[in-house]
């Protein structure tokens, strides 16, 4: 049993997912460098910053601490989509969203000493057709404000989703059966 489980993440929904698993982490932020780098697919690019966060924390104590980062993607056409800039730029997303299919990519890292493994989450998310206004409205919630691709599928954005093909938990942020996948590698299990 590890000392010390840390999650270097600032993300309510991070928590939340953690927490539904019976795991009450430590919050550690790591703050890095999000550019994507040239020539950089988006797997390499979400895998390479879960990885980077998880190499970033430094935590006081014990070898056996584990470190969980992840890090989520929403990916259009090979194009990768963070959090919206400003109000027309969550626009310019959601409309791209609209009535198409995309990928939510989720890579989880978990390091314990020298040790770091990762793994990546692959859902398809496909919105019904939108209208402006709805845009507009959703804007407005503050919801979009902080997320990738500028929604929320555990909020309001749900009412935008037709289907799903993947990890609910990955769409949110952080892949559980991954996740659990990880700590049971290093001898945690949550069941």
């Amino acid at each position: 049993m590890p000392s010390q489980i840390i999650l270097a993440s600032r993300s309510p929904r991070r928590v939340e997912l953690l927490r539904q698993i019976g795991i009450e982490a430590e919050i550690m932020p790591a703050d890095i460098d999000e550019s994507v780098l040239a020539a950089e697919s988006p797997p390499e690019y979400v895998l390479r910053m879960a990885r980077e966060k998880a190499k970033a924390v430094e935590p006081a104590g014990a070898e056996d601490t584990l470190i969980i980062a992840a890090d989520t993607a929403v990916v259009v056409g090979g194009r990768i989509y963070g959090k919206p800039a400003s109000e027309a730029d969550a626009a310019a997303m959601l409309r791209s969203l609209s009535g198409r299919t995309h990928h939510v990519l989720s890579a989880v890292a978990l390091r314990q000493g020298n040790r770091l493994s990762s793994r990546l989450s692959d859902s398809a998310v496909t919105f019904r057709p939108l209208s402006d206004a709805e845009i507009q409205r959703y804007w407005q919630s503050g919801e979009p404000v902080d997320k990738a691709g500028g929604y929320a599928i555990q909020g309001l954005g749900a009412v935008f989703i037709a289907s799903i093909e993947g990890s609910y938990s990955g769409i949110m942020g952080l892949p559980l059966q991954e996740t659990a996948a990880l700590l049971a590698e290093c001898g945690f299990r949550v069941l």
